[in-house]
């Protein structure tokens, strides 16, 4: 079964040039939002998010931002 949302409402940013790749949010999101690509976290499945905020709270350089909402 494959979970879909609504399309393009979660409050989720990333600011790449905090981020150095730990993989700490790939490990954390329930959803597989992130992915690491050339040593940075990339949003690859942003819709994915229901903005619970693992990601968030649990990013060591505060590169990850989630304001919860309909998302």
């Amino acid at each position: 079964m494959t979970m879909t949302y609504l399309r393009n409402v979660a409050k989720i940013s990333l600011k790449t040039e905090k981020c150095i790749g730990c993989g700490i949010c790939v490990n954390v999101c329930p959803h597989e939002v992130f992915i690491v690509n050339n040593r940075k976290a990339v949003l690859k499945y942003k819709d994915n998010c229901i903005e619970c905020g693992a990601c968030d709270k649990n990013c060591p350089f505060k590169a990850i931002e989630v304001k919860a909402g309909v998302g």
